[in-house]
């Protein structure tokens, strides 16, 4: 039992590893909306409804009483996003802007593993994404003149929205959490260490080097990784055989600094991955009928995404408490309903609302991580396939959504050529508003195989 529960766990992890996640478009910031097609497929609600391995992604303690199967699902997301000015700008280049629009990869899996009728441990894999943009070097920022006539360069231009080139940031987050549930009597408590990685570029950038702290770790560096961790614990309450409710809290993922960015991501490079908690319901309206009301708080204002983005000075960048994406902390709201219509088909729907991370101040550098999104709606099905296999689809809209305001324009204190004192202090430009926007489309595939009871071979004998 002991060799077939070992190898067991190691076809598990070379299958999760293989799926390392990728980047989407986040709702609630750069959170996805759910994890998995079943979460997906309810709008990101499920914290007191474990029906699928995934479920320990949101509510560890939900994999109590679940039979021991496997999970893998892929999603590609088909984001929008962009930026418009009106007036004259001077830091972005005028017009109706678009990001170039690649399709995502969002791999996910999981295995869970009963150990007696009130234990049962489990791994998963799942990732977060959202801040993405790639402009290229066909939009091109004016040289920023100053002096008498307007003959002194202030700012020149080598193309690019921001006058450096082609230009755009991306963030990648995956994470991988080993959990373990046990129940005591109507409650189950669960506990997932969790492994974080991210992955971090930016480019395009140069021209704003001399608001930097480091301006030799600032743009164009290449990707760079970031390494850390932290854990979850959640709680399932059955308070009666129909009404269940859940609730979930994540300490912040302590991470590495990227040190190829510490003169661009504030306090050297940290950027620490937020706590968040979440409380949910769910009631079997009829035996096959299931309504799920989530909510989830993040805490995006204690880590340096939270540092404000106005004034930046010389050296802003990088710096201890300086420059960030000036966010607050999201509340989001997921309802989900579950219907399984037959033994074998199972349909799903669901509605995500989430406040708005970016301050609209921040619609300047909203340009470059344009986390906008706040109302969705959701939708998909199950379908059993055989007695051990089943599929599961999900589709996502992210309705459009913006910000607007003032152009953030930062201190001048010399003309670039000749080297003159100008002394223009940090503003917001009246002759410009600056909209950053996006949507996305996003759509999920899911294959869960459950092993027979008694069944301890490794790998599937039938399917």
């Amino acid at each position: 039992m002991k060799k077939s529960n070992s190898r067991s766990l190691l076809f598990s992890l070379t299958a999760i590893a293989a799926l390392a996640p990728s980047l989407s478009f986040g709702a609630d910031g750069y959170f996805l909306t759910g994890y998995g097609p079943r979460q997906r497929a309810l709008g990101g609600a499920g914290v007191a409804d474990s029906r699928d391995a995934m479920a320990m992604s949101i509510n560890p303690a939900g994999i109590v009483g679940l039979e021991r199967m496997f999970q893998v699902g892929l999603g590609v997301s088909l984001p929008e996003r962009g930026y418009s000015t009106v007036g004259q700008p001077v830091v972005l280049a005028p017009g109706d802007v678009r990001s170039g629009r690649p399709i995502f990869p969002v791999p996910n899996g999981a295995y869970v593993h009963p150990i007696d009728a009130e234990s049962a441990w489990g791994l998963a894999t799942y990732g977060n994404g959202g801040l993405n943009t790639s402009y290229d070097i066909g939009h091109f920022k004016p040289p920023v003149k100053a002096g008498p006539g307007g003959i002194i360069t202030v700012s020149p231009s080598f193309g690019g929205v921001l006058g450096g080139g082609a230009a755009g940031l991306d963030l990648q987050q995956s994470f991988i959490s080993a959990t373990y549930a046990r129940k005591f009597g109507s409650f189950s408590v669960g506990v997932s260490p969790t492994l974080a990685i991210q992955m971090f570029n930016a480019q395009g950038l140069k021209i704003l080097s001399p608001y930097s702290s480091n301006m030799y770790n600032f743009s164009d560096m290449g990707y760079d990784w970031s390494v850390g961790g932290g854990v979850r614990i959640g709680v399932e309450w059955r308070a009666t055989d129909e009404l269940r409710f859940g609730f979930t809290g994540t300490t912040p993922m302590f991470m590495s600094r990227f040190q190829k960015y510490r003169g661009l991501i504030a306090d050297q490079g940290s950027f620490d991955i937020p706590a968040n908690v979440i409380a949910g319901v769910a009631y079997d309206v009829l035996p096959n009928l299931t309504l799920m009301a989530d909510w989830r708080h993040i805490f995006y204002s204690a880590t340096t995404a939270g540092y404000s983005s106005y004034p930046i000075w010389f050296g802003s960048f990088g710096s201890s408490g300086g420059a960030g994406f000036d966010w607050r902390d999201t509340d989001s709201a997921s309802l989900g309903a579950e219907w399984r219509a037959t033994p074998k088909l199972t349909l799903r729907a669901g509605y995500h609302y989430s406040t708005i991370p970016m301050r609209d101040r921040a619609a300047t550098l909203a340009a470059l991580a344009p986390a906008v999104a706040a109302h969705s709606i959701t939708g998909g099905f199950g379908y059993q396939l055989t007695k051990n296999s089943s599929i599961d689809f999900a589709a996502i809209y992210d309705f459009k959504n913006s910000v607007s305001y003032a152009e953030d324009v930062p201190f001048v204190g010399r003309a670039f050529f000749p080297s003159i004192p100008l002394n223009v202090l940090p503003h917001y430009n009246p002759n410009a508003t600056i909209t950053a926007w996006g949507r996305a489309t996003q759509f999920t595939v899911g294959y869960n195989y459950k092993w027979d009871a008694g069944d301890t071979s490794w790998i599937p004998s039938h399917f």
